[in-house]
């Protein structure tokens, strides 16, 4: 199966399930998963802040001082989000969970305003009247 024949499986399974979100936004937390497996040194479970911060990150490297916009776009604008994402998946078969996991994992890891407008790092650039 091509890479393009899995995302449009996993597009047809999120519409039949009826996905509250935009697709993209799916497409975005399986890649988030990969962006923070590639960096463990062992494949292992995520948990739900683990992913979130993922996310978070994921979302500056791609989209930079665009990526709350464009996550909100996607009707994503709290962690709470990603967790509904995530479960989503678990219910339609593509991810699995661990006893103890939780959509309550997600709940309020951070702000997305300060994770996304506040802290993002302004090299280089003065501020005026600084």
């Amino acid at each position: 199966m091509t890479e393009l024949q899995f995302a449009d499986d996993i597009l047809a399974r999120i519409r039949a399930k009826g996905g509250a979100f935009d697709e993209r936004g799916y497409l975005f937390v399986l890649a988030s998963i990969e962006f923070v497996q590639s960096r463990l040194a062992v494949r292992r479970h995520i948990s739900g802040p683990e992913l979130a911060w993922a996310c978070r990150d994921l979302a500056r490297e791609r989209f930079g001082l665009l990526a709350r916009p464009v996550l909100a776009h996607w009707g994503l604008t709290r962690t709470e989000d990603f967790g509904r994402i995530v479960y989503t998946l678990v219910e339609i078969g593509l991810l699995v969970t661990l006893p103890g996991d939780s959509e309550e994992d997600f709940r309020d890891v951070f702000a997305f305003e300060t994770a996304f407008d506040e802290s993002y790092a302004w090299e280089g650039v003065r501020r005026v009247g600084a």
